[in-house]
């Protein structure tokens, strides 16, 4: 499943131009250097240190799910982003500073014990000085997905996409869970942010033949009525209801960007395997 995923996540990269893969970088060596500052307060100070771990060890399974989710989801965002693919920033990838130093100190937390499981035998009360430590040696390793040098930036940046996605998919098809997603015929509103920014457009004398497929009558000419992003037009009274319910449109199930992180991440992951097929095609 990781190395699926892996595979794929390389073949998108390899097949940016050399402008995107560019701007990818600078994206994603800005999201580094923001996320190895947070981890780098939090094991210098002691008072930061015990409220990050205390937040960390208080957060059930499928909060530390979400947590790991949210945080995957801001990662994949610029990956698309740099693809042309206009996805709006959803709030559902927006995370509180709170919860941002709890995910990059539990994924150091993982890496640590991947690399070493007997470190952390050690009473918690001494692990501030044991990471602190293993972080000051291994800075220029790029561990736990916090990447520090330009020219490691790529490999670090994929592989924590990779094991954030293999642990989310597995969680999520935990039933006992209870997060709500991987059912068939699940639905989810689409997000306010890009239900806000569909565009109006007016009624011309072609299109004033066209049927709203909602309410089965024709479009009024000189009316305003709403262009979804694939280009289908439907009543504005029809249409809000509609995605006030589910982010698919009614015509051709083009989705729309979604406030559900889960289904946010279903929803990206696959644009980039279609476009990846695409373009290997």
């Amino acid at each position: 499943m990781e190395e699926e995923s892996t595979t794929i996540i390389m073949i998108s990269l390899s097949i940016l131009s050399t402008s995107h893969l560019t701007n990818l970088t600078h994206t994603i060596l800005s999201i580094s250097h923001h996320h190895r500052r947070r981890l780098a307060a939090v094991l210098s100070s002691p008072t930061l240190f015990s409220l990050t771990l205390r937040h960390l060890l208080s957060l059930s399974l499928p909060q530390k799910t979400l947590l790991i989710a949210t945080h995957l989801l801001s990662l994949l965002h610029p990956l698309l982003l740099h693809r042309n693919h206009h996805t709006l920033p959803s709030s559902a990838a927006k995370m509180k500073l709170r919860d941002l130093d709890a995910v990059v100190l539990l994924l150091f937390l993982c890496e640590t014990h991947q690399i070493d499981p007997d470190v952390l035998e050690a009473s918690a009360d001494n692990w501030r000085e044991i990471l602190g430590n293993m972080y000051s040696d291994n800075m220029l390793n790029s561990i736990s997905g916090l990447w520090t040098c330009d020219a490691g930036i790529l490999m670090p940046y994929i592989e924590t996409l990779a094991r954030c996605k293999r642990f989310v998919d597995i969680m999520r098809n935990h039933n006992h869970l209870g997060l709500g997603v991987g059912k068939e015929g699940y639905e989810i509103p689409a997000a306010r942010a890009a239900v806000v920014a569909l565009r109006a457009v007016e009624v011309s004398n072609a299109a004033a033949e066209v049927e709203c497929v909602i309410c089965k009558e024709d479009m009024s000419e000189g009316r305003d009525v709403c262009e979804m992003p694939c280009q289908h037009l439907f009543h504005w009274k029809c249409i809000l209801p509609w995605l006030s319910k589910r982010n698919t449109c009614p015509f051709c199930r083009f989705q729309l960007p979604t406030d559900d992180v889960f289904s946010e991440i279903q929803r990206l992951w696959e644009i980039l395997v279609k476009t990846t097929e695409l373009d290997v095609a």
